[in-house]
Parts: structure tokens; C-alpha cells; sequence
């Protein structure tokens, strides 16, 4: 079994050129990348995602996790029945991309798709590319059961790779509309995010309160943090308001879901003069992702010692019951 290591799965995925609705490139590689990984089967669905199922042995953790990552990222798309036009899709302001194309920053086109044209370096510290949104999240989620595969760990463990993120979550809606996984469940929403409102670079991957959009699961957010914790893996915790994830979309649709996210520099290609220039992580952050994520997806709920808000309260009313009981006949 030859295992591809980290540096290899990043550069063979960030090498790809991809765009809103044209992820077949990263969805082609995703598949190369994980053929032959033991205990590990993959299937796409009517709207074009991939999906990925890790199970070995009876074991599950509490809860079974769903890993998510988008394949896609701003970039330039030729005009639907136009030869010679283009689109701009993602979330980036019309004149800044035309300041980019006029400095001669826009690749040549690979079919219907044109990308911004930064090379890819990858150091012991650092990762630079085009687009690290969102093709490090599912650089990460390769390498997870990569290593889940070579360790042997006996578990069950979910992946999706969605499509469309950039325009409005339309792959992880399509998703969670037909949901294809346990009612209990619980998303994982795998970002590159801009660090705001305390996060830093370097700090370890941001466990996220919410984002611009919604505030997300709070007994996930208290399994991650514990887990963590727990594992001495260094997280952080902060609301992420900045932009807004895939978490949002699925539990809109009804389904728990949380997020984690590793900072990002430049983040859609804007350097802090709003300037087009790569995008960077740094590879401490992705390193403790996955150490997370294994041990997450390894680990029962209750075997980490942390209660649910439900626990917490039921325990309180019992050990405080005799004061209540003395106190009640004041309130008569």
C-alpha cells in the first residue's frame, strides 16, 4: 500500500485549476488520490459531489462525524454559448478583478476555466497557491483517511466533497437536502477562513462559534474543543464572521453541523491593499487539523468526559435540590 504523504496530496490537489461549477479537475484527483485506501469507498451523487466512507471494525465515534470540504474556488468561467466571454464567479468586487486581469495575473484558459496564476510552494511552514479556499480543507480530509487507513483505526467516518460553494452553498444544499448519512449524525464544515476577532495565523486551527450567517452546534463545538483538549492539539476558539460556511447551509436544512477552519492569508486573493496575490497557510495549522481530526472521529462523547448542556443542568437540579425544596415556600 503506498501512502501518498502530506506534501504530495498538497501539491497534486492545489495544482488543480478549479472554478464554480467546473471542479472536475479536484473531484478527478480527490478519486486518484484515494484509490486503494483500505476500508475506504467513494460515490458521487446526481448533483456532481463526491462522497467518502471510512469504516473499519464495529466502532463508531459519538457522534459519527460527516467531513466536509468544497471543491471549488473563485475564478473565471467562459460565458455560457460565449467563445470569447468570461464570468467572474466568487465573491470578489468586478473592479478588482479587472485591475488583476490588466496586470497580466489571469491564466491561460485550461477549457472553461481561467484561474488566477500564482505557483504553488509548499515549505515546512508554509503553503502558498492560487487556492488554498477550499483545496487545503480537502487536502486535509485525504490525508485523515490516509492516516485513519495506515493506523488501522476502527471506526466509521464520513467525507463530502461539494461543489458550488462560492455562489451560494448550492453543492452542500443539494447535499443536505437528501442527506445520505445517520439522522445523528453531525457536519463538519473543513474552511480556509480569514482570522478575525482574535484568531491568528499559526495559533492552530479556529473551532467556529458560527459565522456571518449563524451561530452552529453547540454540544459539537464543546466535543471539538474537548477533544482537543483532551489530545493536547492546539485549537483555537472565535466567532468567525468574516464570511460565512458550508455549517451554515446544512443545518438551514435541518441537520447539526459545526466548523473548524484553518486561518488564511489573502483570503480570496486580496492582499491587504486589495491587491490580487495568492493565498497562504501555514502548515502547523494543517498539521494539527488532521491530528484533530483523527482523534475526533476515533473518540466516543462520552469517554472524553464532557456533558451535554442537558447533563450539566439535570446534575445541578439534583445536587441543588434540598435548597430549592427550602426556598420554595418563600415564593408562595
Amino acid at each position: 500500500m503506498a501512502v501518498p504523504n502530506l506534501a504530495t496530496i498538497l501539491k497534486r490537489i492545489l495544482k488543480q485549476p478549479t472554478a464554480p461549477f467546473h471542479e472536475y479537475h479536484v473531484r478527478a484527483e480527490i478519486e486518484a488520490l484515494l484509490k486503494g485506501c483500505p476500508n475506504l469507498k467513494l460515490s458521487r451523487d446526481k448533483f456532481g459531489n463526491l462522497h467518502a466512507t471510512y469504516k473499519s471494525g464495529k466502532s463508531k465515534s459519538s457522534p459519527t462525524w460527516v467531513l466536509g470540504a468544497h471543491m471549488d474556488h473563485p475564478g473565471f468561467v467562459r460565458r455560457p454559448g460565449k467563445k470569447t466571454e468570461w464570468d467572474f464567479l466568487g465573491g470578489v468586487a468586478q473592479e478588482l478583478v479587472d485591475a488583476g486581469v490588466k496586470k497580466g495575473l489571469r491564466s491561460k484558459p485550461t477549457g472553461d476555466i481561467a484561474t488566477w496564476n500564482f505557483p504553488t510552494q509548499i515549505s515546512f511552514e508554509k503553503v502558498e497557491a492560487t487556492a488554498c479556499d477550499d483545496l487545503i480543507g480537502c487536502a486535509v480530509i485525504i490525508a485523515t483517511f490516509w492516516e485513519l487507513a495506515s493506523l488501522n483505526l476502527s471506526t466509521t467516518c464520513h467525507a463530502v466533497f461539494t461543489r458550488a460553494e462560492e455562489v451560494g452553498f448550492l453543492g452542500a444544499w443539494h447535499m443536505a437536502q437528501k442527506w445520505p448519512y445517520g439522522k445523528k449524525d453531525v457536519f463538519l464544515s473543513i474552511e480556509t477562513s480569514r482570522p478575525v476577532n482574535g484568531a491568528v495565523m499559526g495559533g492552530g486551527p479556529v473551532v467556529r462559534v458560527g459565522d456571518r450567517l449563524s451561530v452552529f452546534d453547540s454540544e459539537g463545538v464543546a466535543v471539538l474543543m474537548t477533544t482537543a483538549k483532551e489530545q493536547g492539539i492546539r485549537v483555537q476558539r472565535c466567532l468567525l464572521d468574516a464570511g460565512a460556511c458550508e455549517a451554515t447551509a446544512v443545518q438551514a436544512a435541518g441537520h447539526r453541523a459545526v466548523g473548524i477552519s484553518i486561518p488564511l492569508g489573502n483570503y480570496h486573493n486580496l492582499d491587504a491593499n486589495k491587491e490580487i496575490a495568492p493565498e497562504y497557510v501555514m502548515m502547523s495549522d494543517i498539521r494539527s487539523l488532521i491530528d484533530l481530526l483523527k482523534a475526533l472521529v476515533a473518540t466516543k462523547h462520552d469517554g472524553i468526559g464532557e456533558r451535554t448542556i442537558r447533563e450539566r443542568v439535570e446534575v445541578r437540579m439534583e445536587e441543588y435540590a434540598a435548597h430549592m425544596k427550602a426556598a420554595a415556600k418563600l415564593f408562595k
